[in-house]
């Protein structure tokens, strides 16, 4: 599985309209996606799924968008986390990828999932792939929950990996080997401490600690001891701090701050995380909270990916859904599209 630093192709988004989730805040929404897709588009494609094509490039065209990198495909949105449902690349050898669509439950059937669950099948059926195969898996598993650094190392979560609803079929081991097998790794890394109150995801990875270039891993700090998520995340930094890399020495930790507790208008907490970055052909896109420790979560990323563009996007709406921005993203690795990706554009009429 290609880490997510290297050469993409397109990152895959979903826009929120008003039969979405979003609705209550959908002009912020809308306004946070598009300034996601217009800072991507400097850097790679965007394919980007939506229901009303022609509002949608209205909207991006009117912040300033290269619309010849943005790819409108007329497709219902169920959720817009497209990092959970979209496709999961990997290279079987050099060149050439596969994409699996992996199964998708509603986070272990918390939400309907029916729309999201056939959304990679259908852009493959539109061509959006061209000639890269698409495998078909019967295995629940949400892109958020793994991380890879293209060296034959995964890194996810005990809480999320074994959760009941997910595979249940599956024992520990067997999850573990079958993950192994499919994603050609060596070997899976699975922290047992560290979740964020708010989090449907049953603490994804990318909420916590991420796999980076260079043998480093940023992870969530919590610098509080009265703040409620102390205990799991020290606990999580002992588990980073006696890892090994492959070859047997340790990893380079860099702390990412913790932002002061956001809650959301009916007074429970959401799952502000500064982990939940975006990295893409040199750039590294930060969600943002208006928070003091903003600027230093840009510097701390700034020393992980030292020879990055690093950028911050207000992504404070995003946590009303309990995301935020990597969970509204799936980069698709270079070589992936169809080369005719350009004839995807909005339609009088449709």
């Amino acid at each position: 599985m290609p880490a997510e630093w290297e050469a993409t192709d397109a990152i895959l988004m979903a826009w929120p309209d008003a039969t979405t989730d979003w609705e209550h805040v959908l002009e912020g929404a809308q306004e946070c996606v598009a300034r996601i897709v217009h800072a991507v588009a400097q850097f790679a494609q965007v394919v980007l799924l939506t229901a009303e094509p022609l509002k949608t490039d209205e909207v991006l065209r009117e912040i300033g968008c290269d619309m010849g990198q943005v790819h409108l495909v007329e497709q219902e949105v169920g959720d817009t986390w497209c990092r959970d449902y979209g496709p999961i690349t990997i290279e079987e050898r050099a060149g050439y990828h596969v994409l699996l669509d992996c199964g998708f439950n509603g986070w272990g059937l918390k939400f309907s999932s029916a729309v999201d669950n056939v959304a990679t099948r259908q852009l493959a059926a539109k061509g959006v792939f061209g000639q890269t195969p698409l495998r078909t898996i019967p295995l629940i598993l949400e892109g958020g929950s793994i991380e890879s650094d293209g060296e034959g190392t995964i890194l996810s979560t005990a809480q999320c990996l074994y959760e009941a609803n997910r595979n249940p079929h599956l024992h520990a081991s067997q999850l573990q080997t079958a993950l192994k097998d499919l994603l050609g790794a060596q070997r899976l890394i699975v922290l047992e401490h560290g979740h964020l109150q708010g989090d449907d995801t049953d603490a994804h990875i990318d909420t916590l600690a991420r796999l980076c270039p260079n043998q480093t891993i940023c992870y969530v700090q919590c610098d509080d001891p009265n703040d409620d998520h102390f205990p799991a995340l020290e606990m999580m930094e002992t588990e980073l701090k006696q890892l090994k890399t492959i070859k047997g020495s340790s990893y380079r930790l860099v702390p990412l701050p913790w932002p002061a507790p956001i809650y959301a208008d009916d007074g429970h907490r959401l799952p502000a995380t500064y982990a939940n970055y975006l990295v893409v052909n040199g750039l590294v896109l930060i969600p943002t909270y208006d928070d003091p420790a903003d600027d230093k979560a840009l510097k701390a990323l700034s020393m992980a990916y030292p020879d990055h563009h690093i950028f911050g996007v207000n992504c404070r709406v995003l946590l009303e859904q309990h995301g935020s921005l990597h969970c509204m993203t799936m980069q698709l690795p270079q070589g992936t599209l169809s080369p005719r990706l350009g004839e995807f554009h909005p339609k009088e009429g449709a």
